[in-house]
C-alpha cells in the first residue's frame, strides 16, 4: 500500500553500497524500517530527507516487513541542533531511549507530540534538561516500568514527606520508608516536579523554574531507576556523560 507518511528519522543503517535501511517514527504508523534506495549517493534526492533527526513527509510502499521509502521531503531539519554538538547529543539521546522502549508499528499520538514538541524545545532553547526528562517519564510508562509517584507505592498515602524508592519503584511515605533503608528522602517541591514530568504535556508549561538541586536529584533518580528496570544499554548515555566535563 503507498501511503504519505510524516515522521521522524531515528536512525540509519547502510545497506549494500547505496542504499540505506531507516528507522522511522510517525503518528500515523509508529515506529517502523524502510529501504531508501540510493540514499547513500551523494547525489540521491533522498541522500538529505533520509539523515538521523530529519523531520519529513515520505510517500512509503508499507508492508508487514521492510517498507520502501519512494519519494522524501524534508520538512524541518532542525538546523540548530546539527550544529551543536550538545543539542546534538540530547536528540540522539531522547531518539535512542525512544527506538529502545517503542513497540514497532504501535501508534501512540500522545508519545509522538510529546517528542515533536521535545525536539522543538532543544532546537530553540540552550537548556533542555526538564524538557527531556518530563519525555523520559513519559517513555518509562510506553516501557511498562513507570514510577508511581502520585502516592506511597506501598500503601497509597498522598501525605507527605516521601521518599523515593528504586527497588520499591517509587514513592514510599514517612510510614513505609523502611520497606527500604537505602529510599532517598524528597524536598518537599519534588514528589510534585515527578507527577507533573509524568502527567503533563509540554505544551501546557508555559515556563519551567526549578532549583538546580533539584534537577540534579530528579536526574540521578531517573537514570538509578533506568539503570534498574530499562533493561537497555544506551551508548548516548555515555556521550552526555563525557559531554558534562565539558561544560
Amino acid at each position: 500500500m503507498l501511503e504519505k507518511i510524516e515522521g521522524f528519522i531515528m536512525k540509519t543503517q547502510d545497506y549494500g553500497e547505496s542504499h540505506k535501511i531507516v528507522t522511522i517514527f510517525s503518528k500515523k504508523l509508529g515506529k517502523f524500517s524502510a529501504i531508501a534506495r540510493g540514499a547513500k549517493k551523494p547525489k540521491s534526492r533522498m541522500a538529505a530527507s533520509t539523515q538521523p533527526f530529519v523531520y519529513g513527509q515520505y510517500l512509503i510502499y508499507v508492508s508487514t516487513g521492510l517498507s520502501s521509502i519512494q519519494q522524501g521531503e524534508i520538512l524541518d531539519s532542525f538546523r540548530e541542533i546539527r550544529e551543536d554538538i550538545f543539542k546534538t547529543a540530547y536528540t540522539a539521546f531522547i531518539m535512542e531511549l525512544t527506538d529502545k522502549l517503542v513497540d514497532k508499528q504501535k501508534p501512540d499520538a500522545f508519545l509522538f507530540e510529546q517528542l515533536r514538541q521535545t525536539i522543538d524545545w532543544i532546537n530553540e532553547h540552550d537548556q533542555a534538561d526538564i524538557p527531556i526528562m518530563m519525555y523520559e517519564m513519559k517513555l518509562f510508562r510506553t516501557g511498562g516500568f513507570a514510577p508511581v509517584v502520585n502516592q506511597c507505592v506501598n500503601c497509597g498515602s498522598t501525605s507527605a514527606p516521601f521518599h523515593f524508592s528504586i527497588v520499591e519503584g517509587g514513592l514510599l511515605c514517612n510510614s513505609c520508608k523502611m520497606k527500604d533503608p537505602d529510599s532517598i528522602p524528597l524536598p518537599s517541591a519534588v514528589p510534585r516536579l515527578l507527577y507533573l514530568f509524568a502527567n503533563v504535556s509540554l505544551d501546557q508549561v508555559s515556563s519551567i523554574s526549578v532549583k538546580e538541586e533539584n534537577i540534579q536529584l530528579i536526574r540521578q533518580l531517573l537514570d538509578a531507576y533506568y539503570d534498574r528496570y530499562g533493561g537497555y544499554f544506551l551508548k548516548t548515555k555515555k556521550v552526555l556523560k563525557q559531554l558534562d566535563v565539558l561544560k
